[in-house]
């Protein structure tokens, strides 16, 4: 007697004829996969875009062997593309916010295209499966590149880069005891009076 899961199914259900056996856990998907986010598109198609690149060098480099060579190389390689007027120090416009006429100047990436591209660039390569201590997008060449961007490209338009400091969170819950014993004010407060 062969024992099976389904013994005595078919008897007890009035049939003779044997019964489909259910297929073991096929994957169901959706009937539309939710849409990504712009951001989630946009990091999906830069994270193409680079790996693209990286197989269209000579020879073809695996993205586990890229470096910060590499990525140097595309951020220059994507210039070409750029739509922002940076004004080299020999052109007469050079330092001005508003120039008054056209130049030859190259049109390059803006910095802050290329700042928000590596973030993008950084997140899909851990996504993908990248050890964070090894995420080439994490370097300090390539932050030291970004920076050197950001300012050549503001003293070309004449708007200097002012980091914004963060502001301290005021915690009012917290009290300073004075020497005094009083507490919480002092005479050199922020607060308007």
């Amino acid at each position: 007697m062969a024992s099976t899961s389904n013994k005595g199914k078919g008897i007890a259900e009035g049939s003779s004829q044997p019964q489909p056996q259910p297929q073991p856990h096929q994957p169901q998907s959706p009937p539309n996969p939710p849409a990504l986010s712009r951001y989630e598109s946009q990091k999906r198609r830069d994270w193409n875009t680079f790996c693209q690149y990286l197989r269209n060098q000579q020879p073809p480099v695996h993205i586990s062997q890229c470096g910060s060579n590499h990525i140097l190389d595309f951020l220059q390689y994507l210039d070409q593309f750029g739509k922002t007027k940076v004004h080299i120090h020999g052109c007469v416009f050079f330092g001005q916010v508003e120039p008054a006429g056209q130049c030859n100047c190259p049109l390059k990436q803006a910095w802050g295209s290329l700042d928000a591209l590596i973030g993008r660039l950084r997140a899909a390569f851990e996504e993908n499966g990248g050890l964070p201590e090894r995420n080439p997008f994490a370097g300090g060449g390539i932050r030291v590149f970004l920076r050197e961007v950001r300012d050549s490209q503001a003293k070309a338009r004449g708007v200097p880069y002012k980091k914004r400091k963060k502001r301290k969170k005021r915690n009012p819950m917290k009290s300073h005891d004075g020497e005094d014993g009083t507490t919480g004010t002092s005479s050199s407060s922020n607060l308007p009076s």
